[in-house]
């Protein structure tokens, strides 16, 4: 049976909303409202501060804004001296897992790292070893010829 066979009122009560599906829709529209009202008049509240608190700004200004840029600096220096405490303790602990041979993040790469710059540092002084004796042999013939 197509939609068009069937009473107007039957295919409105089909297509009616659940008591559930109204009572979060009334939860949604009574929530949503509150917070609506609720950002205008902190909206409102914070306007009146500012025109209120406007002039005593403007008097004291040559006082705060010193105030607020010390207070600033002494803020941003003391979170970056505790970013560079966490970062000392880190490492630290990193640092003490690694040599009392746990296996911490990153290990293997240091591991590998150290055995390049090992290999790379023995390449080079082979390197200046057999130098200095070509030197030292070019010297003999330079002084014997």
């Amino acid at each position: 049976m197509s939609d068009q066979s069937k009473p107007m009122s039957q295919r409105f009560h089909e297509a009616a909303p659940t008591s559930q599906q109204a009572v979060k829709f009334l939860t949604a529209v009574t929530i949503g409202a509150t917070l609506l009202f609720l950002s205008g008049l902190t909206l409102t509240g914070t306007v009146i501060a500012l025109i209120t608190a406007t002039p005593v700004l403007v008097l004291f200004s040559p006082i705060l804004v010193p105030a607020g840029i010390v207070i600033f600096l002494a803020a941003t220096g003391f979170i970056f001296s505790g970013g560079c405490g966490v970062a000392a303790i880190t490492a630290l602990s990193w640092l003490y897992n690694y040599l009392t041979g746990q296996h911490p993040i990153g290990a293997d790469k240091l591991d590998y790292a150290r055995m390049r710059i090992a290999d790379k540092a023995r390449d080079v002084k082979e390197r200046a070893r057999d130098y200095g004796q070509y030197v030292q042999q070019r010297g003999q013939e330079v002084t014997q010829g």
